[in-house]
């Protein structure tokens, strides 16, 4: 037996401290590691490099909204109508995003206030399924442009997704154009429709009610578009630009209105309500 085994087995008796916690986050962006704990006081922004991370529904809501806001409940869908599968079956990969989230698909309603400005907000959570657009999706959708109808107030959609849901072929698809009437009942009601998209906001949901918002909001660095980055610059054969796709780069050519940082959205948000709000009513 060598020396090392020896003292391997002599500390036998002291056991490996287990711990659930995760004191540090590797950033995305500059790659530093940084204290979990300053990271999310920061509402998960680098301190160093100003890398926006991902953030979940509950977490985005409790950032945007005052205290005391209500959660819609979700819609009932029929769920697998095409009994999808692929390496698995679609029921299995729906029971496993739902066990590993807290609601029960991608697109969660609250109504509440913003800094004291009623609003309802629709949260997509890239963590669930990649945020992928169904029919679950896109009633959630209506129904929370219904509720700002009914409130009489302005409908804040935050997006986050790869697309629609391949799972659900034809009618994920058929969201698109749902989405986009019932923002249009919006507009008919005389009431504000903000987006703000997040990282990253692609396929689909891009194409329909993401780019549809009397005003357009990124967070700084958010990945936007329709198809890849990859598929674009083979199929045109040309080198993309530095930049192609991101929030900035956007905003450089007139594709969306403001780039702005979490920690001024809330209040971004709610003077933004209170201008379109005064400006429809005038």
């Amino acid at each position: 037996m060598s020396w090392l085994s020896k003292v391997r087995n002599s500390l036998s008796f002291i056991q490996k401290r287990d711990t659930t916690d995760t004191l540090w986050i590797k950033c995305p962006g500059c790659s530093e590691m940084l204290f979990i704990k300053d990271y999310t006081d920061n509402l998960s922004v680098c301190p160093r490099c100003g890398h926006h991370g991902r953030i979940g529904t509950d977490v985005r809501l409790d950032q945007l909204m005052d205290a005391g806001y209500a959660l819609m409940p979700a819609p009932v869908v029929r769920e697998d109508p095409l009994k999808f599968r692929d390496t698995k079956r679609y029921a299995d990969r729906i029971r496993a995003a739902r066990s590993a989230n807290q609601h029960n698909d991608a697109y969660t309603n609250a109504y509440g206030t913003i800094d004291g400005k009623p609003a309802v907000v629709g949260v997509q959570d890239f963590g669930f399924m990649g945020g992928s657009m169904g029919m679950a999706v896109g009633n959630a959708f209506v129904a929370g442009v219904e509720l700002a109808i009914r409130e009489k107030c302005a409908y804040v959609a935050v997006t986050a997704a790869g697309g629609a849901r391949m799972q659900e072929g034809i009618l994920s698809l058929m969201q698109m154009p749902r989405t986009t009437v019932a923002i249009s009942r919006l507009h008919a009601a005389g009431l504000p429709y903000i987006v703000l998209l997040t990282d990253p906001t692609t396929g689909g949901v891009t194409a329909s009610y993401a780019m549809l918002g009397d005003i357009q909001i990124a967070e700084p660095g958010a990945l936007i578009g329709f198809a890849g980055q990859r598929v674009i610059q083979d199929t045109i054969r040309e080198k993309l630009p530095p930049g192609f796709q991101r929030a900035e780069y956007l905003y450089d050519h007139g594709m969306i209105d403001m780039v702005v940082h979490r920690h001024e959205m809330k209040a971004t948000l709610a003077n933004l309500i209170d201008y379109l709000t005064a400006a429809r009513a005038a």
